[in-house]
């Protein structure tokens, strides 16, 4: 699934061909693509709007317009991108949802799998009231981590995962930064202590910022709008590198599963005990 760096890519992609453009109408073939309203009233109330600005918060992109905010999110596979009305796109074979825009352009939604959705709200709390802070903010700090995890006493892998204790942050950049931190996956979040947080809240902020300026890592299905691939994945030294010497001691990486995900981490530098 993208997480913040691939979510973060794609609405800087998009910025530059939707804002001021305007919605002239809509077009779907999945039921569930649209999640609210129901389509003949996401319709009508998404027709002549203007796109202001785009941005993100966690692992949702928010298209602002006049009234409202176009929601996406793509889950597993989903891919947005703009083209012009008679562009045949490579993605188009799993399309289910599309804008029409003035100016002979059309911004699309390409979702093989289905888990992926749009939404038209006046605030994002209506679809997603529980989402933790915004790693890569001024005011994410350790204390602020430090307070996160408190309380939970299931394992800091499966902390770092759950979006209503840290936004944005999924199953890649969860093992990068703790590799970085040197903390083994399975540590109870609660037990980590005050030099820890204080190296796992850097290692976090590393990891996507990392993410972010290698337009984030097209391991599978993400691509970035214009449909080039991310480059984050040629960096990492963790994730999906099982079998592989660890870049700071040599041990061979192992794979475990953590909150049912496939879970990469050295267990030399980071011990259970």
């Amino acid at each position: 699934m993208p997480e913040l760096p691939e979510v973060e890519t794609v609405v800087r992609g998009l910025r530059e061909p939707l804002i001021g453009r305007t919605v002239r109408g809509i077009w779907h073939d999945w039921q569930k693509t649209i999640r609210t309203p129901a389509p003949e009233d996401f319709a009508a109330r998404i027709a002549g709007q203007t796109f202001r600005a785009i941005d993100r918060r966690a692992k949702y992109v928010l298209c602002r317009l006049d009234h409202d905010i176009l929601v996406v999110h793509l889950k597993m596979t989903g891919r947005l991108y703009v083209v012009g009305d008679e562009t045949v796109h490579e993605a188009d074979r799993w399309l289910h949802f599309r804008a029409q825009l003035d100016g002979g352009q059309q911004l699309r939604f390409s979702d093989a799998r289905k888990f992926g959705f749009v939404a038209l709200v006046s605030d994002l709390n209506e679809i997603a009231d529980k989402i933790g802070p915004e790693p890569l903010e001024d005011d994410f700090t350790p204390s602020v981590l430090r307070e996160r995890l408190a309380g939970h006493k299931k394992a800091i892998k499966a902390t770092l995962l759950d979006q209503a204790v840290l936004a944005g942050v999924g199953n890649i950049y969860a093992d990068e930064a703790l590799w970085q931190a040197q903390i083994h996956p399975l540590r109870a979040a609660n037990s980590l202590s005050d030099d820890e947080i204080t190296r796992l809240h850097a290692a976090i902020r590393q990891a996507l910022a990392s993410g972010i300026e290698r337009e984030g890592a097209s391991v599978n299905w993400y691509r970035k709008p214009d449909g080039t691939t991310g480059k984050a994945q040629e960096k990492f030294a963790a994730y999906d590198r099982a079998g592989q010497p660890c870049l700071r001691c040599g041990t061979p990486v192992e794979k475990t599963r953590v909150a049912q995900r496939g879970t990469h981490y050295c267990p030399t530098c980071q011990p259970l005990a």
